[in-house]
């Protein structure tokens, strides 16, 4: 067109064309490769397992354990009477009907 928007050839025009491509790719196949690698799985295992036993922690009786300090202790350890009623209670404090009709 001769407008002088687009250089031509007689210009001197280089390959800053060909570089950014190349540096393009190379910043594909980088980031492809890095979240191919973050999709691995990685074996947590701690120690060598024991098949068929537990590995975690023992589990206790609920009532066994201490009362909470910010509940005020309504019931004791040890006895599944009072945690049971306190259960129970807390449960009604969370039901509308009974809450709201008190």
């Amino acid at each position: 067109m001769g407008h002088g928007v687009r250089p031509t050839a007689e210009v001197g025009c280089s390959d800053d064309g060909r570089q950014i491509v190349k540096t393009i790719a190379v910043v594909a196949a980088l980031s492809a490769a890095l979240g191919l690698t973050a999709c691995m799985e990685v074996e947590q295992a701690s120690s060598t397992p024991k098949m068929g036993k537990y590995q975690g922690k023992p589990d206790t009786r609920p009532w066994d354990n201490t009362p909470l300090a910010y509940e005020s202790a309504k019931w004791a350890k040890g006895d599944k009477a009072t945690w049971e009623n306190q259960i129970r209670n807390r449960q009604l404090g969370q039901h509308e009907h009974k809450r709201i009709y008190q």
